[in-house]
């Protein structure tokens, strides 16, 4: 910290879009400023000096009113209509204390859904969803989500291809100083859009893409843009925009292998020596199932990109060294797995994964860091311990596990079944944000006996809440900003006082606990 005046004070802090210095005069936050070693500022850092004291913000413990009136025998269709009533911590802890009480000991732990999803904190410790997670481990687990909403469909499918998604992109995506040295095209299906990596998970130190594909540009790289927004690739680069309908890239992918392998500009050696399936591929690609070739002018149909701009992009794609970038956004709609896979494939035909500046990458863009020259390693963290509870979803799967307690779903080849959960946690999150159909995740949040809710503002989950417990930003606590990608660590001091009576997750669940 330090003092300008009597009354100005500047507070170092880090937040999911950037490093800041926090300067706060008369104890009010005034302004946000950018870490000045930071190339390529997100502007919404400035929005919180707006947000922290706005009258969305939830000062006191809430409870819904018949809730507080009548207990989990209230009428749950009144979540998100109902009004509220302010208590005490007191009142609010009891209640929500007794409520987990009465669900464990009736229904069990797999009664409570507590994997709250949300990225809530830069800190490692004001982190909550590991404050939840280990609240709940602590007394006696609950049923959790699996995988992420960004890029679900490619964890789950990598692992069969490849490998991990963690082991393969996470911790060693080839680095922009690598492309810079050795690709000459750079093919990125989804683009490279700047306004996504103006984030990451856990906090940002600096933004690098800008700067990271700007070393490609001066080296010589050919950016091509495959997407329906031609600002997916910032137009200083100099990008080739191929325009394609959304949702159609795996068509557009299988165009491309086919040229690849017609005019045997597919690397043989590679394929005989670094994979197999070709010859199950084979038969698809080349209509013998079907009937029809996925050749260029079948996927001009689908795609609407002109079948010779298909020819002439296979064709350079095999003369040089080539990156094939898919964004994850590819992954979230309908059989998003395909273009995951393909991407492999399309790596493996050219025969370049592994060579210095070619293969493969997953999300380049759509998080700051990813492709950031640093070593990944595990940072310190809070130990949430161990969960002896089994059942899980998969992340997306919320509605349908509210809605459809007992009936069976596939996951990753295994056939299980939904839990009946009596009780939500949420903290951290707010599902009402990404959820694939809100009217649907409504009438889910009206199914358990009980929804309980660490919230700053009023979202549309805390509106949809029993209880709801006022919590502090990253400017009311201290923290530390560490994270994988980034190549700094960030004090986070705190630089103004609680609003209202809000609380530290961590304040809140150990007040839970006794």
């Amino acid at each position: 910290m330090s003092v300008d005046s009597e009354l100005t004070q500047h507070f170092p802090t880090a937040t999911q879009w950037g490093t800041y210095d926090a300067e706060v005069e008369d104890g009010r936050l005034k302004r946000l400023n950018d870490y000045p070693d930071d190339p390529a500022p997100s502007i919404i850092g400035a929005g919180m000096v707006d947000a922290i004291d706005d009258e969305a913000r939830i000062r006191r413990p809430m409870v819904r009113k018949s809730f507080l009136e009548k207990g989990f025998s209230s009428n749950k269709n009144e979540r998100g209509a109902e009004a509220f009533v302010p208590v005490s911590w007191e009142t609010a802890l009891d209640l929500a204390a007794s409520e987990i009480g009465r669900v464990r000991n009736k229904h069990g732990n797999k009664s409570i859904f507590a994997s709250s999803y949300g990225w809530a904190s830069s800190g490692r410790f004001h982190h909550a969803q590991s404050q939840i997670h280990r609240f709940m481990n602590l007394a006696g687990g609950y049923v959790r989500h699996k995988n992420s909403y960004s890029h679900a469909a490619a964890e789950v499918t990598l692992k069969h291809i490849v490998a991990e998604m963690k082991d393969i992109i996470h911790e060693q995506a080839t680095d922009w100083p690598s492309i810079a040295s050795d690709c000459e095209l750079f093919v990125a299906f989804g683009g490279l859009p700047a306004k996504n990596a103006q984030v990451n998970l856990g906090g940002v130190g600096r933004h690098t893409l800008h700067e990271g594909m700007q070393s490609c540009y001066d080296a010589g790289v050919e950016f091509v843009n495959i997407s329906p927004l031609k600002t997916d690739i910032a137009h200083i680069f100099d990008p080739e925009w191929i325009t394609i309908r959304p949702n159609t890239d795996a068509a557009l992918m299988l165009a491309l292998a086919y040229t690849l392998v017609s005019e045997e500009l597919y690397d043989k050696n590679f394929i005989s020596t670094h994979t197999t399936g070709l010859e199950k591929f084979l038969p698809y690609l080349n209509g013998d199932t079907d009937g029809q070739p996925k050749n260029a002018e079948w996927a001009a149909q689908i795609t609407g990109v002109p079948a010779q701009t298909t020819i002439d992009l296979a064709r350079r794609m095999a003369q040089c060294r080539t990156m094939i970038s898919t964004a994850w956004s590819l992954q979230r709609s309908d059989h998003g797995e395909q273009p995951i896979w393909l991407t492999v494939v399309l790596a493996s035909l050219l025969g370049q994964i592994g060579l210095p500046g070619g293969g493969f990458g997953i999300g380049y863009g759509c998080e700051n860091g990813i492709g950031n020259p640093v070593k990944i390693f595990k940072w310190p963290a809070l130990s949430q311990g161990v969960n002896a509870v089994e059942e899980f979803i998969p992340v997306a799967r919320i509605a349908d596990m509210l809605l459809s307690p007992g009936s069976k779903f596939n996951y990753d080849g295994e056939e299980l079944t939904y839990p009946d959960i009596r009780l939500l946690y949420w903290a951290g999150g707010n599902p009402f944000h990404h959820h694939q159909d809100l009217n649907r995740l409504v009438d889910a949040f009206r199914q358990p006996e009980c929804v309980i809710v660490n919230e700053i503002w009023w979202t549309a989950t805390a509106r949809h809440a029993d209880i709801v417990f006022p919590i502090t930003t990253v400017l009311e606590r201290n923290d530390l900003m560490m994270t994988k990608w980034e190549p700094m660590a960030t004090p986070m001091h705190k630089a103004i006082e609680p609003v209202g009576e809000s609380r530290n997750d961590y304040d809140v669940f150990s007040g839970l606990a006794q």
